[in-house]
């Protein structure tokens, strides 16, 4: 009995180790802290060892692709949907790689640190499969600055909260727009809008058609301005400079319609066409008098 048991263990380390043998996986985040509610953007690169090429597909039974999130206790995160991800093929000694949206498989509902991995299976591989890296990332719920409730023109008795949210990482100030359900409070929509500069208060408001509108410096000289709408789109983004008059500001007409005054808006094709005419001037040659 111990010997076929023995043989049986020895089997399937054998097919584990041949999986794995005849592929090189990893798995890469776009950044390591992240606010609660946005996109955690994974990036799972295969390599192809098996000599031909391989076609990866799962069906109703087995994925081709799963992921492992765990906690910083080492609780496994439950998935709140199962996603099937589509096929793959992938030729001999070639490399591809597939980026996902954990936030869209796992209901990540509190801060804190976690960690995810990834299994890659051989097609008809039905065991443990090829594992990556292991990598982390943090949670944070960011710091409030500005909310307001906004009904839905279109949806009577449904609201949305638009929030702008501050985050320190490393030595940049960040500001991040969220849209969540006014009744639940739950995150539809979380994005970054930019590096913010402490300089100046990012200015903030609504217009009569629900859009918020932020305005916050982004260089000493340059502010930007967004605009999203209830679905946590964003709509609109331009940058102005300093007017004559002081820094930008953000003006509600009485019509109910929102703009940027007392700046110059800034146009980049003007600002490229200023840089290459400067350029041609510096690389004239220098006159040589005999």
């Amino acid at each position: 009995m111990m010997l076929r048991l023995s043989a049986l263990l020895a089997t399937t380390f054998a097919l584990i180790g041949h999986s794995e043998a005849q592929l090189a996986t990893s798995l890469q985040l776009s950044k390591r802290d992240y606010i609660l509610g946005e996109p955690i953007l994974a990036s799972v690169t295969v390599t192809n060892h098996a000599g031909r090429d391989l076609v990866f597909a799962s069906d109703n039974r087995l994925q081709w692709l799963d992921f492992l999130v765990k906690d910083s206790n080492g609780n496994p995160v439950s998935p709140h949907v199962r996603k099937m991800f589509g096929a793959m093929q992938i030729g001999a000694g070639q490399s591809m790689a597939r980026q996902i949206d954990l936030s869209e498989l796992f209901q990540f509902s509190r801060p804190g640190s976690y960690s995810v991995s990834a299994v890659v299976r051989l097609p008809g591989d039905t065991h443990q499969g090829s594992s990556t890296n292991r990598a982390l990332f943090n949670l944070t719920p960011g710091r409030p600055y500005w909310t307001q409730k906004v009904g839905l023109a279109d949806r009577p008795g449904e609201t949305r909260e638009y929030r702008i949210l501050n985050f320190v990482g490393g030595q940049k100030n960040q500001l991040y727009a969220q849209i969540a359900d006014g009744r639940t409070g739950r995150s539809i929509r979380t994005f970054l809008l930019g590096d913010s500069l402490s300089l100046r208060k990012p200015l903030v408001t609504v217009d009569r058609n629900q859009r918020m509108h932020v305005l916050f410096l982004a260089s000493p000289t340059m502010s930007v301005h967004c605009q999203i709408d209830t679905d946590g789109r964003l709509v609109g983004r331009d940058i102005h400079e300093r007017g004559p008059e002081g820094d930008p500001q953000l003006v509600s007409l009485p019509d109910g319609t929102v703009r940027v005054s007392n700046s110059i808006p800034y146009d980049p094709n003007a600002a490229a066409a200023a840089q290459n005419r400067i350029r041609r001037i510096s690389e004239r040659p220098a006159v040589v008098y005999d």
